[in-house]
């Protein structure tokens, strides 16, 4: 199982990137897909989910009403918008598979992870 992130950069605070998360190796619609972050010195933290069909979405309530997760199964692919950056968003950014629906939130119900990719937002 692959899981390839890719998408990130280096943004000005208010700005917009959209990450993408490229799946191979499982069948993709049948897997919960999520996004973490880590910053520096900071522990793993919950992004975003998307269940099966793209039926249920769920924010960290630090990211709601700026970023939106989704998915193109026809492509296995989901993807991350992110708008209205801040420098507090400045991290390295996960995508993770998990097969059953758990506690989406947390990270240890992930069965598979992605590289990272690194986002800056700079003030």
């Amino acid at each position: 199982v692959q899981l390839q992130a890719s998408g990130g950069g280096l943004v000005q605070a208010g700005g917009s990137l959209r990450l993408s998360c490229a799946a191979s190796g499982l069948t993709f619609g049948y897997y919960v897909m999520g996004w973490f972050r880590q910053a520096p010195g900071k522990e793993r933290e919950f992004v975003a989910a998307i269940t099966w069909n793209g039926g249920n979405t769920y924010y960290a309530d630090s990211v709601k009403g700026r970023f939106t997760i989704s998915r193109d199964n026809a492509k296995n692919t989901v993807y991350l918008q992110m708008n209205s950056l801040k420098p507090e968003d400045t991290a390295v950014y996960y995508c993770a598979a998990m097969r059953k629906l758990n506690y989406y939130s947390d990270y240890a119900s992930y069965d598979y992870w992605g590289q990272g990719t690194q986002v800056t937002v700079s003030s």
